[in-house]
């Protein structure tokens, strides 16, 4: 719905002004005439995030964007409100241009006679495969405002866990990137000024500090080499990670980093019960839940893990004997696939191993977080020594002849 301010007389003829919320001005017309007043004027009403800022084009739509239009378009559609309508109230006040536009899109589209789903489906930029499937599903069996419960929960669970990962991955970059900016400091600021000094003192250094400075020197003498080597390593990295040996390459590699491999695929394993335990309890067929699934990741291993059960599953296998077959998802996931599928009960068991398996991904952070910490102490520390003992160690040298 849109705001509308409205200027009116009653019979009267005294002024009455005010502000009410109509889908079109035709609507605030009928309104005010119900109300035995006749209408003068009627004027709609910018928001006011428009007048403030625009809104920002994010071409990137987040999970806690679509999680908040989910769980909007749920009450409204619980409370009566047409679908039309809720999702053309809801675009009103996104701020993300494209999640508006395409809500936008699916409003006329459905109004022509399309269903939600095969509207949805035209913006994969959006709505994933994922998301398309559940709508289907939701208005195949008349659960719409169900479906896209779940459908929120998924996408705030989902976003929670990316939200973890994230700063799991952020935490070593920022490490790494701060001792750097701090041995770039301590070469180009603190050590010229100290050769300085050498050079005036005149007097024989230490072995340490000799090989201190010839290390500095060479460094120095190599800086724009250096500097090309690596801009080089990056360009190839990136060039190989196109190709598919680079990719299963890099895929093997992430997943060996100690720790962090580790939370990368529990996190996957996490995300993989969540949305196969939502993708179930909608109604959507297994096969379906694989196609879904390898398109989830970008990880060379884990996709082809992925679709190697899908291949056994297309055989005639069990969910579980084709996941112990690929050779990726830990014993733990392997049982509780084998229980659900006995008791008839696989989309519950799953949730409760992503429940399991997230809080996993939560203790191995924490781990993470513990054991970095005292490292970028220690590798700062470390090298703020070893400047001081290489920088200092000819005054103290001096002192000690003077004495």
């Amino acid at each position: 719905m849109k705001n509308y301010n409205y200027i009116a007389r009653d019979q009267a003829g005294i002024r009455r002004q005010g502000l009410t919320q109509a889908v079109t001005a035709n609507d605030v017309l009928g309104w005010l005439r119900d109300q035995n007043l006749t209408p003068v004027c009627v004027t709609e009403l910018e928001p006011a995030r428009a007048k403030a800022a625009g809104p920002s084009r994010r071409k990137r739509v987040k999970s806690a964007d679509l999680a908040a239009v989910c769980w909007q378009l749920t009450t409204m559609i619980e409370g009566g409100i047409s679908i039309t309508g809720a999702i053309e109230t809801i675009a009103d006040e996104i701020d993300n241009l494209t999640l508006r536009d395409a809500c936008r899109q699916i409003v006329h589209d459905v109004r022509r006679g399309e269903s939600l789903s095969d509207s949805a489906a035209k913006h994969p930029r959006v709505f994933n495969k994922l998301a398309c499937c559940m709508l289907l599903a939701g208005e195949t069996g008349g659960a719409l405002p169900t479906t896209l419960r779940k459908l929120a929960e998924y996408y705030d669970e989902r976003d929670k866990l990316a939200k973890k990962v994230k700063g799991a991955m952020a935490y070593p970059i920022f490490v790494l990137t701060f001792v750097l900016l701090i041995v770039v400091f301590i070469m180009t600021f603190i050590i010229p000024r100290f050769r300085v000094i050498f050079s005036q003192i005149g007097s024989d250094l230490p072995v340490f500090t000799k090989a201190f400075m010839a290390f500095y020197d060479g460094v120095k003498a190599n800086a724009l080499y250096l500097i090309g080597c690596v801009f080089l390593l990056v360009v190839f990295s990136v060039l190989f990670g196109k190709t598919e040996p680079g990719r299963r390459f890099f895929s093997r590699l992430v997943l060996r980093i100690p720790l962090i491999g580790k939370i990368i695929a529990q996190a996957f394993v996490a995300m993989f019960c969540r949305t196969m335990a939502t993708l179930l309890g909608a109604g959507v067929s297994i096969l379906d839940n694989f196609d879904i699934l390898s398109d989830m990741t970008h990880n060379h291993v884990i996709r082809s893990a992925v679709l190697r059960t899908r291949e056994h599953v297309l055989g005639g296998s069990n969910v579980s004997l084709g996941m112990a077959a690929a050779g990726f998802f830990p014993n733990m996931v392997v049982k509780m696939m084998q229980v659900g599928e006995e008791s008839g009960s696989l989309a519950q068991v799953l949730e409760r191993t992503a429940d399991y398996y997230e809080r996993k991904v939560d203790a191995t952070i924490t781990t993470v977080m513990g054991l970095l910490e005292p490292l970028m102490i220690v590798s700062v520390g470390g090298i703020v020594l070893v400047v001081v003992l290489a920088l200092y160690l000819p005054i103290f040298s001096i002192s000690n002849v003077a004495k």
